[in-house]
Order: C-alpha cells, then sequence, then structure tokens
C-alpha cells in the first residue's frame, strides 16, 4: 500500500476516535454506535477527506488554506477537535502524536499552482 494512503487512512481513523470521544461524552447513547448527528458529521468529514483537491497531499485542515467545510459544519469540527484533542494524548497516543506531527506539512494554495502541478498532487 501506498505510504500517502495509509496517511490518508490514518486521518480518517484519526476523525472517528476524535468524533467517538465527543460523542461518548455529550451524546447519550444506549450502545456502541455514534448517535445520528455525530454519524452525520463523519460521513461529511470522510467525504470531504476523499474529495480534498490535494489528494493524498493534503495538509491538516487546520493548516489548509482552503476551507471546503461548510461554516455550520467547520464550527462543529473545531468544537470537537477542540474538545477531544486532549483526550486523544491519552486514549490514542499514537494517532495524536502522527496528527500533531502532519500539521508540519506545508502546501501552497491550489490557485498559485500550474496546472501540471494540480494534476500531478492528484494523480500520486
Amino acid at each position: 500500500m501506498n505510504p500517502l494512503n495509509k496517511r490518508l487512512d490514518r486521518e480518517r481513523r484519526t476523525m472517528a476516535k476524535m468524533v467517538e470521544i465527543y460523542c461518548n461524552a455529550r451524546h447519550e447513547r444506549t450502545d456502541a454506535a455514534l448517535c445520528a448527528d455525530c454519524q452525520d458529521f463523519l460521513n461529511y468529514a470522510d467525504l470531504r477527506l476523499e474529495k480534498c483537491p490535494y489528494g493524498l497531499h493534503k495538509p491538516t485542515c487546520a493548516n489548509c488554506p482552503i476551507h471546503c467545510y461548510k461554516p455550520g459544519q467547520r464550527a462543529r469540527a473545531r468544537m470537537i477537535m477542540r474538545y477531544s484533542g486532549p483526550r486523544m494524548l491519552f486514549r490514542h497516543p499514537y494517532l495524536a502524536l502522527a496528527h500533531k506531527l502532519d500539521g508540519f506539512r506545508k502546501v501552497g494554495h491550489p490557485r498559485e499552482l500550474t496546472r501540471e502541478q494540480r494534476a500531478q498532487l492528484r494523480e500520486r
């Protein structure tokens, strides 16, 4: 498997764990499944990750020059991450550390890149 695909899979797992931590603490649940609102948000986040214009070379969303989340969903993501972030360090230290290291990844805005450079980003 391509290491970049592994990174995106890890980012999906990180988001899923953050939403799970948030949902466990903030919403009443009767089983192990997420509540409907949190599951909808997680589906939305997965869709945004899949359609990211940076493709496999995407930075963390906090460092991205493009804001692809709708304003309401972006505020919700910020709220979830603000609550879950510190708790991730104790519950899922590998994912938390990897996410922090991914935060150092820098990319330019796609409009500043040539058409060929944008195509290469999508292909990789």
